[in-house]
């Protein structure tokens, strides 16, 4: 069951990018396609949402999205310039005009004191530029996922519309 708040962003993210003719697709790892499925429970998402990748391993956003082996390494997958990479090959690869990447750590455990649970990356990749967002959520798994959504429709709806 998709929460209230999720769909009403999400029928906003299609009303908008319909109108302006915006097409986007999704890479995500700690979301494991929440957002996906949260924008394809909208009736008509079609007519914007090309698809996505649940890229949860690094070969997978190596494979599926163009992130670099050495940048996996050199900065972890949880990092500004992941989230970044996720938006911006995931973009590339389906051809559209806007690409979110999520990458974080959900929890339970995974967390270190430099990577916390609840630390969260979302990219934007649009026609003009690639921007990543860090926030630090708070509460168990579903709770950090959710909230990571919540935020990856607020972020569409906020930067997507300059184009």
């Amino acid at each position: 069951m998709i929460d209230n708040t999720l769909f009403s962003l999400a029928q906003e993210v299609q009303r908008l990018f319909i109108a302006k003719n915006l097409t986007l697709a999704t890479a995500e790892s700690c979301t494991g396609g929440l957002l996906g499925a949260v924008i394809t429970a909208v009736p008509g998402s079609s007519q914007y949402y090309f698809g996505g990748a649940v890229v949860y391993a690094n070969e997978a956003k190596e494979i599926l999205t163009d992130v670099d082996k050495d940048l996996l390494l050199k900065k972890g997958a949880v990092s500004p310039e992941v989230a970044q990479g996720l938006a911006l090959g995931i973009k590339n690869k389906l051809k559209t005009t806007v690409g979110v990447g999520i990458t974080g750590i959900a929890g339970p455990s995974g967390g270190t004191p430099d990577k916390p649970v609840g630390l969260v990356y979302i990219g934007i990749a649009n026609v003009q530029d690639v921007k990543a967002f860090k926030y630090q959520f708070n509460g168990d798994r579903q709770e950090i996922r959710t909230q990571t959504v919540k935020e990856a429709l607020k972020l569409l709806i906020q930067n997507c519309f300059d184009n």
